[in-house]
């Protein structure tokens, strides 16, 4: 089963999905490095010279060929907000399990994070208000809605268990 993690930047997507990847036996990729690896490019990079644009579509392609395998994958922050690669993932029977973390725990994790374009260029309130706007979607998109205000092998555990279900 194609497990895909969605939430906010900084909800823990990459440090849970590793370890809910080992507790449930499968493999674990990240779609950002993948894009990275692909591209030959930072993420800085790719939206510095080819545009957020593009960026979401070569995120989009790459979702779409991780459906039907086995694997934790831990999905850019705005991956699951494109209704099309949602409906992609859902249709192929993957689970969207969207990390459910306050935005001030989020901010604390991303706010001096220099590989993240959107983060360098917002304020405080304007991420806050994008996390806001996010919310909603995230969870309108998911399968599976986790609390993860726990430690990242408590959220792993939580996440193995809804899934086990």
């Amino acid at each position: 089963m194609t497990i895909f993690l969605c939430g906010f930047m900084g909800c823990g997507k990459s440090t849970v999905g590793k370890l809910a990847a080992k507790k449930l036996g499968c493999g674990f990729c990240d779609t950002d490095d993948l894009i990275v690896r692909i591209e030959e490019l930072s993420i800085p990079e790719i939206f510095e010279q080819k545009g957020e644009p593009y960026f979401r579509k070569v995120e989009a392609e790459i979702v779409k060929s991780l459906c039907g395998k086995t694997v934790v994958a831990a999905c850019g922050g705005g991956a699951m907000l494109n209704p099309d690669t949602a409906k992609a993932a859902a249709d192929s029977g993957a689970a969207i399990v969207y990390l459910d973390v306050p935005f001030e725990d989020c901010y604390e994790r991303i706010k001096d994070d220099t590989n993240r374009p959107i983060v360098v260029s917002s304020t405080k309130e304007q991420l806050e208000e994008l996390y806001n706007a996010r919310r909603s979607v995230y969870q309108a998109h998911s399968t599976i809605t986790i609390d993860c205000s726990g430690s990242p092998v408590e959220n792993a555990d939580r996440i193995a268990a809804a899934l086990r279900k």
